[in-house]
């Protein structure tokens, strides 16, 4: 049970994540990815919780409020589909 959330602040960290969804139950983890090159947060973050109830708990609250000064985008997390970016060959050659 992973919820994304989107648009973060490049302010918000681990711990702030933590301490808004443990008002919903308890959780398993937290990551917030950075950028492999850069280093630098990527604005969104995965957030596992133990119970689903609790889960569709925060998602219906947060979705769409305002923290940390930014419209936050929170909804279950989907798993990933297809190739990632980057790499060569394969697709259609460009013009």
């Amino acid at each position: 049970m992973t919820i994304y959330v989107g648009n973060l602040s490049f302010d918000a960290e681990v711990e702030d994540l933590n301490h808004l969804f443990a008002q919903y139950g308890e959780l398993r983890n937290c990551s917030l990815p950075v950028d492999r090159e850069t280093g630098r947060k990527r604005g969104f973050a995965f957030v596992e919780m133990a119970n689903e109830a609790d889960e569709t708990k925060a998602i219906d609250d947060l979705q769409d409020v305002e923290w940390m000064g930014r419209m936050i985008r929170v909804n279950k997390a989907q798993p990933r589909t297809g190739g990632g970016g980057g790499g060569a060959g394969g697709g259609r050659p460009r013009y």
